[in-house]
């Protein structure tokens, strides 16, 4: 299902646990740099992130809500190393359900 997909990545890659508390995930959020769709954990070179990123928000009732979408690197710039732990990329808030942004 949907949901244990979207959240095994943040479970093994320790983003919950270690940033996040386990959560339900409410609405999927569909990531494309270009053509290519990326998702949790998915390495994106420099170069592929040149231009902002398309993003698609579904679920049910999605459409009368407004998100906040974070994009962080939690062990920056390597998990071993994690000296730049917490690195906030960006940030897009109020991006309205149903919709692209």
């Amino acid at each position: 299902p949907f949901m244990s997909r979207s959240i095994e990545p943040l479970v093994v890659g320790k983003v919950i646990g270690d940033v996040l508390d386990m959560f339900t995930p409410a609405a999927e959020f569909t990531v494309h740099y270009g053509p290519k769709q990326v998702a949790n954990g998915c390495a994106i070179k420099p170069s592929a992130a040149v231009d902002k990123p398309r993003i698609q928000i579904s679920g049910s009732n999605t459409s009368s809500n407004l998100y906040t979408l974070v994009m962080i690197d939690p062990d920056a710039p390597s998990p071993s190393e994690p000296t730049l732990r917490e690195w906030l990329h960006w940030i897009v808030v109020d991006i309205q359900g149903g919709s692209d942004a």
